[in-house]
């Protein structure tokens, strides 16, 4: 008798009306709207077919970058400057080279239309001797959602 009353306490208690401390759809309705940092307007996830003309763009100053001679063990760093020339606020999700030796640093915050940014690369030579050519792929709300930075440096003792 009690192995069946205790599953059954618990279906009952699963049926209980939602509790006071639970928001009401309405009251979800009027709330105050997020911040900047809190949502941004992705078309990419949007409920209506995506408007390519009404997406984030990142137009870049340059593509890839060349550091020339540099000593093995030295850290280079460039910045990759760019700026949201879509009609929706970028958001970059994920920066990242194609090996340990190669960093990049990212906005984290969504850049307005007409905004500004820098992807800041590092590259580690340790280990490393003749030409390194290193790639660092951003995603982003951008179409396509992918794109790629390119590093260049020739390595000598």
């Amino acid at each position: 008798m009690k192995k069946l009353l205790f599953p059954l306490l618990l279906l009952l208690g699963a049926c209980q009306s939602p509790s006071a401390d639970m928001p009401s759809a309405q009251d979800v309705q009027d709330s105050k709207p997020l911040g900047k940092s809190q949502l941004y307007h992705n078309p990419v996830s949007a409920d209506k077919p995506l408007d390519p003309n009404e997406a984030a763009k990142m137009e870049f100053e340059e593509m890839a970058f060349d550091f020339g001679d540099i000593k093995e063990g030295e850290s280079v760093e460039h910045l990759f400057k760019f700026k949201n020339t879509g009609k929706s606020p970028l958001n970059i999700t994920n920066a990242r080279g194609n090996c340990g030796c190669t960093v990049p640093q990212w906005p984290k915050e969504p850049l307005a239309p007409g905004e500004s940014g820098e992807i800041r690369v590092v590259f580690n030579s340790t280990g490393k001797k003749g030409i390194q050519e290193k790639d660092v792929y951003l995603t982003a709300n951008t179409i396509p959602n992918k794109t790629v930075l390119k590093i260049r440096a020739n390595v000598a003792n």
